[in-house]
């Protein structure tokens, strides 16, 4: 993993953890700005972690629901989004 992906990383699991304790769950967005500003080169390393890490809370959600399902511990089994041709990332 280059520096910069190293950095962009760290910067991002800082800002999403520090999302709940501000209270702003799009504060990601805002420190995008800035890092545009100065360097899109990194601003877009730090845009795919978080994008990354995103990704993965809403999968690890996800399979803890369907597992809770599947266990009878709630009673409706999530349902997966509908592929809408590859529109993610």
């Amino acid at each position: 993993m280059s520096r910069l992906q190293e950095l962009a990383d760290q910067l991002a699991d800082d800002v999403l953890a520090a999302e709940t304790e501000l209270d702003d769950d799009r504060f990601y967005e805002k420190i995008s700005q800035v890092l545009l500003a100065a360097s899109p080169t990194f601003q877009e390393a730090y845009m795919t972690s978080i994008r990354v890490r995103l990704a993965e809370r809403r999968g690890r959600e996800f399979l803890v629901k369907a597992l809770a399902a599947k266990r009878g511990e709630i009673e409706e089994a999530p349902v997966a989004p509908i592929d809408m041709g590859g529109m993610g990332h």
